[in-house]
């Protein structure tokens, strides 16, 4: 009894100290930061008891899978994510056609080296617009590298072998895209380096910081090499890399095996899906919220970028249901081929120049679906401080960080001196454990936390329809 009367005093206490918080910042606000604060709390409110974002992700994962350009899956997800917009109700909704890049990884991918007398099995995926290995595979001596100028510096040392790009995630940086950016130019590039130079072909270390048996697949190019230089690519596991690279150690002359199907087909039809809710004031003035609808064909592509499109097509839903009436116009996209070329992203950049539109703003998700923790910006100075005069308003719901960066890859083209670009930023801890491999399905995904992100989107988006009017700046 005891016990349970000190349990209830203690949640009395929590209680009237979050009470006593909510009230110390409601009294730091100004009277229009108060309004602002109360429209933010409904949006919060509403996605928590009626959001519709989980089951969307569920259908589109489920029903649909993995949506890789040019596959017959991307088609029916263009054909659900334009359903879908109409029977939210948007102002309109269309498709912007493009042509987008067909590669297909055929057969299921095998790897195996035998070291001191025992096979070893490699879990393995063909890299991105990687050409096919001979029909019954290759197989050759390996050297392991760490970054692309100790690969170049090798010359025709790597003639006739297998090179093996093994620099891991730096665990030292609290932001795991960082790491990401800090080691995937050999994924991207190594290929490129090593054709050239004759290699038989190139592994490399999966974009992780797991140590787990999940290969990353991703993209990767050949530059400017010609045809015959073209050589296989592929990630092997980072628990693989791991043996693979104590196995050379103690026997340099092991010779690894790998063997793929992949091809790259002639150039498919495909489309961005776009839906909008007309502005009321300036209808002309353009906001852009969006994802891309396209992920790679391993798993199901549910934090890339399925949760990014829910959620973008949430802010839509959040305004409408709390009948928010933006002053600008709110333009939902599903961007096509984000994965494997931005042709999407290049089209809708063009036309929107084309059609003289004129894009004050624009807000992308496509760092997963996890706890928010807040946006990046990409402006000019001023709109900049202005975001981040909002962190009263929007701590309170875990949304700290408000720091100067890039936006994403979909809306990066429409950046100018008078257009505030966002990334939304969610926590990054658990994002490479699934990016681009066969575990990014739709049970990775928490409800709360991609319901929390859809309002975190939705409320930035309404204080900069508000305080971005017509590319003004407007202080609340």
């Amino acid at each position: 009894m005891k016990k349970k009367i000190l349990l209830f005093g203690f949640a009395l206490c929590i209680i009237s100290c979050n009470t006593e918080l909510e009230k110390k910042i409601s009294e730091d606000l100004s009277s229009e930061q108060r309004k602002d604060s109360s429209a933010i709390k409904k949006i919060f409110n509403s996605v928590l008891k009626e959001g519709k974002s989980y089951e969307w992700l569920r259908d589109l994962t489920q029903n649909i899978g993995g949506r890789l350009s040019g596959s017959p899956e991307a088609a029916e997800a263009v054909v659900w994510g334009e359903k879908l917009m109409n029977q939210i109700g948007l102002d309109s909704v269309w498709l912007q056609p493009v042509m987008v890049p067909h590669w297909v990884r055929g057969e299921k991918e095998s790897a195996s080296y035998t070291s001191n007398g025992i096979q070893k099995k490699v879990p393995i995926c063909a890299l991105g617009f990687s050409i096919p290995t001979p029909e019954k595979g290759i197989s050759a001596s390996v050297i392991e590298v760490q970054t692309l100028e100790e690969a170049a510096a090798l010359g025709n040392k790597m003639t006739g072998k297998i090179v093996f790009f093994n620099r891991p995630f730096d665990d030292t940086l609290l932001n795991t895209f960082s790491a990401y950016g800090g080691c995937v130019d050999q994924r991207v590039q190594g290929a490129a380096i090593c054709g050239k130079f004759g290699a038989k072909g190139v592994i490399v270390r999966s974009m992780t910081n797991s140590i787990d048996d999940f290969p990353h697949t991703g993209t990767m190019t050949y530059n400017d090499l010609p045809r015959a230089q073209y050589i296989p690519a592929a990630a092997i596991s980072s628990k693989a890399a791991n043996a693979l690279s104590t196995d050379l150690k103690k026997n340099p002359n092991l010779k690894f095996f790998f063997k793929q199907s992949c091809q790259t087909l002639p150039d498919a039809p495909s489309y961005n899906v776009v839906g909008e809710i007309t502005g009321t004031e300036t209808p002309e003035n353009i906001f852009v919220v969006g994802g891309h609808l396209d992920s790679w064909d391993l798993g199901e592509g549910a934090h890339d970028d399925g949760t990014g499109i829910v959620q973008s097509l949430e802010v839509a839903y959040l305004f409408k249901k709390n009948k928010i009436r933006p002053k600008n116009t709110i333009r939902i996209v599903f961007f096509m081929n984000e994965e494997n070329g931005t042709r999407g992203a290049k089209k809708y950049a063009a036309l929107a120049k084309t059609n003289n539109e004129n894009h004050i703003g624009g807000i992308e998700s496509d760092a997963g679906g996890h706890t928010p923790r807040g946006f990046s910006i990409q402006a000019n100075t001023a709109n900049t401080k202005l975001l981040q005069s909002w962190k009263k308003l929007l701590g309170p719901y875990g949304l700290h960080d408000l720091d100067a960066g890039g936006s994403g890859a979909d809306i990066a083209p429409l950046q100018g001196e008078n257009v505030t670009l966002v990334g939304y930023r969610p926590d990054s801890q658990r994002y490479f454990d699934y990016h681009h491999t066969s575990r990014d399905t739709f049970d990775k995904v928490n409800k709360r936390e991609l319901a929390l992100g859809s309002a975190s989107i939705a409320s930035l988006v309404y204080l900069m329809d508000k305080y971005l009017y017509n590319n003004t700046l407007l202080k609340p």
